[in-house]
């Protein structure tokens, strides 16, 4: 098979298209620049075509588009800083280019990756499935035009290209510099903060899992089947207060766990002012909070995958405890110094 993957060079994408060169797929890599990550190092090979370009340029996409089957459109603006127009640029003018060049080249099928937090309104989500993405998300960009994308995908799905969206929920593993990064700067600088004291229980994806889940998604999509037109939020299925991960995560890394304890009141307050003065300062760093990340630390979140795994036969290959172990593996490898061979000097 002949399947594009857009934002290539991402964590889950360098997974995912590992694993379709790995059986044999003729892999097209869309990305927006070359990049030294040993994960995408480790993908190069024959089967396997890189186009360098930015989903905002409709000429760029439909030209790598051609002859792909399937198209696996991973490629984003995440995060929660920058101008509103960016995530539109990216997210929702970028999906729409992604469609439509897939539609013009005859792919039978369409994998949106979109995100859980399209339908999170920040109240609980208990044992939920993949609801309708929200029309309002305030100033949280990402979620918002995301929503946005994942329906204009999901409505262009029809008996020539079926669309099925995918939302992989907090996906973590070595080399994640979102998740996994930002909580090990922050134990690091002593800024460690849990919401709520991260009681909150929430599912996660490890990224192996993720790229597998997509791929099964790939591989299922088709005018007709199941889940055309469809959502469905992935994880590992392992529900598991916040606390008790950042803690392992820490663990992992090798630094300090230290966290201090913000009452979700106080985190909402403090992060719907930040939401407002960042932009007015001129700041284009993380923030310290928003209104959108106190409420996703400090609720809980997570999903019944019943749905996912009947109609994409899929199920999570790496657990928790598990992926861990290789985040300390990685953590460990990275901290011994290359040794010169005394032999070549």
């Amino acid at each position: 098979m002949r399947i594009a993957v857009t934002g290539a060079s991402s964590l889950i994408g360098t997974a995912l298209v590992e694993l379709l060169r790995a059986r044999g797929d003729d892999v097209v890599a869309f990305q927006r620049g070359r990049t030294r990550s040993p994960a995408v190092a480790r993908v190069a090979g024959p089967n396997v075509e890189t186009h360098l370009g930015d989903v905002s340029d409709a000429a760029a996409v439909d030209a790598a588009l051609e002859r792909c089957e399937v198209v696996v459109h991973l490629a984003a603006k995440v995060g929660v800083v920058g101008p509103r127009e960016e995530y539109v640029r990216t997210n929702i003018d970028g999906t729409r280019n992604v469609i439509a060049a897939a539609r013009r080249h005859g792919a039978r099928g369409v994998v949106h990756v979109s995100s859980p937090s399209v339908a999170h309104d920040g109240t609980p989500i208990v044992g939920g499935a993949a609801s309708p993405p929200l029309d309002d998300h305030g100033v949280a960009w990402y979620p918002a035009t995301k929503a946005v994308a994942e329906k204009l995908a999901l409505e262009t799905s029809d008996q020539r290209c079926a669309v099925v969206a995918i939302r992989p929920h907090l996906v973590w593993g070595p080399g994640d510099t979102q998740l996994v990064g930002r909580i090990i700067e922050r134990a690091e600088s002593g800024r460690l903060a849990l919401v709520a004291g991260g009681r909150a229980l929430v599912d996660t994806t490890y990224v192996d899992n993720a790229a597998s889940a997509l791929l099964a998604a790939a591989d299922a999509i088709r005018p007709g089947a199941v889940p055309a037109g469809r959502a469905y939020v992935v994880s590992n299925g392992e529900p598991r207060p916040i606390r008790e991960l950042v803690a392992a995560i820490c663990g992992a890394a090798g630094v300090p766990f230290e966290p201090y304890d913000v009452p979700l009141p106080v985190a909402r307050r403090v992060g719907s002012l930040i939401d407002m003065i960042w932009p007015r300062l001129g700041r284009d760093d993380e923030p310290p909070l928003t209104r959108f990340l106190a409420e996703q630390l400090g609720t809980a979140h997570w999903f019944d995958q019943r749905a996912v795994r009947a109609d994409l036969g899929w199920e999570p290959t790496v657990t928790i405890d598990e992926g861990i172990g290789a985040l300390a593996a990685w953590y460990a490898a990275r901290a011994v110094e290359p040794r010169s061979d005394p032999s070549l000097a």
